[in-house]
């Protein structure tokens, strides 16, 4: 059980949109660098969708760009790479539930962003 809440924390803590894990199980599956226009034309996204995840993806250890711009799937450890492979299997049996993780984040974000602009009445 401990191992299952790890990994919700893992794809809620990496991952901001479905996007970005789209994009990392893309990167991962060709196995090779590839140019943000060939991630444009293979999963048919913006250039922006595609720019905010592979930056999301290289700050959080998951992915790395090169000299040219191209990007490959890297997890900065075993580790991180063993929960990828987890985050992959949980994504294939119940999609829903990853997203929900994932948009959960965002919405918990959002939330604490407007509450920030909330005013109180002080009593």
């Amino acid at each position: 059980m401990a191992a299952d809440e790890q990994l919700k924390r893992f794809i809620s803590s990496s991952f901001s949109s479905v996007w970005a894990l789209e994009v990392l199980l893309h990167l991962k599956a060709a196995d090779r660098v590839q140019s943000g226009s060939e991630l444009i034309a293979a999963l048919r996204a913006s250039e922006l969708v595609i720019e905010r995840s592979v930056d999301e993806l290289v700050a959080a250890g998951l992915a790395l760009r090169d000299d040219h711009g191209g990007i490959v799937y890297q997890p900065v450890s075993p580790t991180v790479g063993e929960q990828v492979l987890q985050t992959e299997a949980l994504y294939r049996r119940r999609p829903d539930m990853v997203r929900r993780l994932i948009v959960s984040r965002a919405s918990q974000s959002l939330s604490t962003f407007a509450n920030a602009f909330r005013l109180r009445k002080d009593e």
